[in-house]
């Protein structure tokens, strides 16, 4: 029985430190609380950190849903980097032939590329 409460107070205690550590990453993204406020729930949540967390939650949490909503919903895939679709291997391979010209790549790798353009899967077919 002993582990069992051992067990459940493990749980609790590390759900506890999960939402402290949510309302502190939560205090520091919030854009309209200035220094002083923020410190302010800092230091309560260091000398009565249970009820604060629960305040913190109960009367900020719409709040931290939409911060944390806005904050994914900015978030997307990259398209910064999106290789091109090859549209033949003469085209891939003239590339490369211009990267092997202007001194960019070295022969092997051109041969690599050119052997890839080909869809050879040994580089020396």
């Amino acid at each position: 029985m002993d582990f069992f409460w051992w067990l459940l107070w493990i749980f609790y205690f590390t759900a506890y430190i999960y939402v402290v550590i949510l309302v502190i990453t939560d205090l520091f993204r919030d854009e309209t609380l200035n220094g002083w406020l923020k410190a302010l729930w800092i230091i309560a949540l260091v000398f009565v950190p249970f009820l604060t967390a629960l305040v913190y939650v109960i009367a900020r949490g719409n709040g931290m849903a939409a911060r944390a909503g806005a904050r994914y919903a900015g978030v997307s895939e990259s398209d910064d980097y999106k290789p091109s679709a090859s549209t033949s291997p003469a085209d891939d391979i003239a590339k490369a032939k211009a990267l092997l010209d202007a001194g960019t790549i070295s022969q092997g790798e051109f041969d690599a590329l050119k052997s890839k353009a080909l869809g050879n899967q040994y580089f020396g077919a």
